[in-house]
């Protein structure tokens, strides 16, 4: 989370600090209006340029991946950023549209234009100037579709395939604002850096807006694969699905995740991998707990022989550190990617040691048996916890079951409010903070 706070921070600074160069908030003389004048300035370049940003993020870039720890991190900062553009969009909304009612109801009375002064603009500066009645039009109505855009994503209670649907309205709502901001943007920023960084953003924010229009986010990245097993443990509501895959898959590491599509009206749908690569075999299985309205008709709906389309591997939670011992805790179905490091570890040995801490609240007696010889055969101690029986974990369990945790990792997945607890109890205890790693598995 460290590098996703320094990294929104750093774009508001760098975003601000190249306006500052260029313009300022004490207009002389400072009056509303002329105040009123650059503010539109500041929060539409700003505003412009978080949203720019997010778009670029939707690309879902492989190559960022190892500087933000992972694309679900990077989701997390797509959504600030998302969030942080709507609320700097609303008050520059509210400057523009709130002044003009506000002059209308006799609070404020709009100065007097002294008469235009020199011959007309021509060239590019007559022709924005020509453009700016049609991109304040164009970029209102875009801001109200992107408002409620942004709320639905919000909405945890909207159905994730219309989520996916809407969402990716939002990048036609982007390209109709970023006219509005190439437009109306101060003619004198252009020649220096805030314009420069605001002509890329720009550019680079249409490019990923078309992509994502046209169904080509990640198109480099995707493989054809059909389901050859399904196996469904009832008393835990979680299916098994074994896909075989064509050549476009270039393998994965234990712990990363991938979009998967079986239904294209559902659209893509993000599942941790449960297993490890073997390119001479290219099965690849996932597992689903049915916690909503589309992985709870998974079962009804997928049939051996079902053609998938699997992109990916993404993520970077690969249990990758110097440690010689790493503590796992694979809460609920948050086992998953721990179930696909036991096969990779029973393949390639380690001298990690590794405990591995599995709370639940069901218990399966068929996945707990399958799950225990997977932590034997790659020599892992394994802690099971059915809470109706065993209580809660928390840190003082695990210290205890562990008395080696200090020279120790912790890596959790599952719950969030369960891994933000136990990651503040074993800091308060002295954990240094980049040895807890916690994988942040939501999308939206």
């Amino acid at each position: 989370m460290k590098r996703i706070k320094v990294s929104f921070l750093a774009i508001l600074l760098l975003l601000t600090a190249l306006w500052l160069i260029a313009d300022t908030l004490a207009p002389e003389p400072f009056t509303y209006f002329s105040f009123r004048a650059v503010f539109m300035q500041y929060s539409g370049v700003l505003g412009i340029g978080l949203m720019s940003i997010a778009m670029l993020l939707a690309l879902r870039p492989k190559w960022l991946e190892p500087h933000l720890d992972g694309l679900d991190k990077m989701y997390r900062l797509h959504k600030w950023l998302g969030i942080s553009a709507l609320v700097v969009a609303i008050v520059h909304w509210w400057w523009g549209k709130g002044t003009k009612w506000m002059v209308g109801w006799g609070w404020l009375e709009k100065p007097q234009r002294g008469p235009a002064a020199g011959a007309p603009l021509d060239g590019i500066e007559g022709w924005l100037l020509s453009q700016r009645g049609l991109a304040e039009s164009i970029g209102e109505w875009a801001f109200y579709a992107a408002v409620v855009l942004i709320v639905l994503a919000l909405v945890k209670r909207f159905p994730y395939h219309l989520f996916v649907k809407t969402h990716k309205l939002l990048a036609a709502a982007y390209l109709a604002l970023a006219y509005h901001s190439a437009i109306l943007t101060k003619v004198a920023y252009w020649a220096q850096p805030v314009g420069w960084l605001l002509g890329g953003l720009l550019l680079g924010g249409s490019v990923a807006a078309l992509l994502a229009l046209t169904g080509r986010i990640g198109t480099g990245r995707k493989a054809q694969g059909s389901i050859d097993a399904l196996t469904y443990f009832p008393a835990l509501r979680v299916l098994e699905t074994s896909v075989v895959l064509g050549e476009g898959w270039r393998g994965h590491t234990a712990g990363q995740f991938a979009f998967v599509t079986a239904d294209n009206s559902e659209g893509a749908h993000p599942y941790t991998i449960a297993s490890a690569w073997n390119p001479d075999d290219r099965h690849i299985v996932f597992i689903t707990k049915a916690l909503g309205d589309h992985t709870g008709r998974l079962r009804e709906r997928l049939t051996i022989g079902t053609p998938v389309t699997v992109e990916g591997p993404y993520g970077c939670f690969d249990f990758n550190d110097a440690q010689p011992h790493q503590i796992w805790v694979g809460a609920g179905i948050g086992i998953t990617p721990f179930i696909a490091r036991l096969k990779q570890r029973a393949v390639v040995p380690e001298a990690k040691t590794i405990d591995l801490f599995h709370p639940t609240g069901e218990f399966d007696q068929a996945a707990i048996d399958r799950l225990t010889a997977d932590a034997e055969a790659a020599d892992v101690r394994m802690h099971l916890l059915v809470s109706p029986k065993d209580g809660r974990l928390n840190g003082e369990r695990i210290r205890a079951a562990v008395p080696e945790w200090r020279s120790a990792s912790l890596w959790f997945c599952g719950p969030p409010g369960f891994g933000q607890a136990l990651r503040e109890d074993f800091l308060a205890h002295g954990l240094p903070p980049e040895r807890f790693h916690q994988e942040l598995f939501q999308m939206r």
